[in-house]
């Protein structure tokens, strides 16, 4: 993906074109028109990663352009990261250079930031980190006001914690959520919003009870599990899974469970055609599901996966990947139909899109 052209003249445009093409590529399917969800045309990333680039006795924060992938791009700033990274950028510069011992074979510049105001800051190198790099960090760390982690091969050095805490409200509830460094969670944090809401307007009122693959930390769990009597997630990431159960724990949520395992294998078990250990505990039968909820790689669902999404009423899908969404909705299309539709720019002026749809049963 060619480095972005951050100009907010364009914005309304390139989201245009954007909902265009996403409607193009569905017209066989009876697509509603979609609705479009805009991101903030500046500092709407809540993560950012750089190299850092050594020159001239100095280092600058840098980028590549696959297009052109042995020149680096250097930057003092970078307008699409959230406000607080951009204004953290340039003293953790200053403050580093100043010391020898923090930017000495400094290779990588990672930041995390929360809509709420916390930040993460993770300093990679290529040597060991040892008692004098911990100590000169720890004084950075309270400088700057920010969580510190430093990386080097092999090595993880925690200086306080390695998650961030995320808050915000939404449709009247304040919700709670721990991001960890190093797992995935959604980058623009106000079109994650939009998607929350949009997703419950569309659960709004389905009632039954609720299965969700690719649950992540719990983003949508936590969102949707009130709408819903039961709720049974899966997700295969062991720290993503150990960061759900603590947002729900800080939300309150009783109604649902959380079990690491593949898609394709809770699919197998809904089949009937395996069993599994790990879903010992949990009595798949007293489940009266009406909606399926998934998230999935840009790869879209699996074979095994898509027999099992067509004997749900409801399927909600948000995908980050038109063409696999697309596939899968054709798939379907001789049991389900497209009952609503949005776009959300999570990465503006890219080609990138971010989309959902509920298909209902015909």
């Amino acid at each position: 993906m060619p480095l972005p052209d951050l100009d907010p003249a364009r914005y309304d445009q390139q989201l245009a074109a954007k909902l265009a093409a996403f409607a193009a590529d569905f017209a066989a399917c009876e697509l509603p028109p979609p609705t479009a969800h805009a991101s903030q045309p500046l500092h709407y990333r809540l993560r950012a990663e750089f190299r850092a680039w050594h020159h001239d006795g100095v280092w600058d924060y840098a980028m590549f352009d696959p297009e052109n992938p042995r020149q680096p791009v250097l930057m003092r700033d970078f307008p699409a990261a959230d406000a607080a990274i951009c204004a953290l950028m340039p003293r953790l510069r200053d403050a580093s250079l100043a010391s020898e011992t923090l930017h000495r074979r400094l290779y990588g510049v990672e930041f995390l930031a929360t809509l709420s105001g916390d930040l993460l800051l993770t300093l990679i190198y290529h040597r060991p980190l040892d008692a004098d790099w911990e100590a000169a960090a720890r004084r950075l760390a309270d400088e700057l006001g920010v969580a510190i982690i430093g990386r080097s091969k092999g090595q993880k050095l925690v200086l306080e914690r390695d998650w961030v805490d995320e808050s915000f409200e939404l449709d009247g509830r304040q919700l709670h959520y721990r991001q960890y460094e190093g797992s995935f969670s959604q980058p623009n944090g106000g079109v994650n919003r939009q998607m929350l809401a949009w997703a419950r307007t569309q659960a709004a009122g389905l009632s039954g009870d609720l299965l969700e693959l690719y649950c992540g930390n719990g983003n949508f769990t936590v969102a949707l599990a009130p709408l819903f009597g039961k709720v049974l997630a899966t997700e295969v990431s062991k720290t993503s899974v150990k960061a759900a159960l603590h947002n729900l724990e800080s939300n309150g949520i009783a109604n649902t469970a959380i079990v690491r395992m593949a898609s394709e294998e809770l699919s197998a078990a809904l089949a009937g055609r395996e069993s599994f250990q790990r879903l010992r505990e949990i009595d798949l039968a007293s489940h009266e599901f009406s909606t399926l909820f998934v998230d999935p790689p840009r790869s879209g669902l699996d074979p095994a996966t898509l027999e099992i999404a067509a004997g749900f009423a409801n399927i909600l899908y948000i995908s980050c990947n038109p063409q696999t969404l697309r596939d899968n909705v054709a798939a379907l299309q001789a049991t389900h139909r497209i009952a609503a539709a949005a776009v959300f720019d999570q990465f503006p002026y890219t080609h990138h899109l971010e989309c959902g749809v509920l298909l209902q049963r015909r």
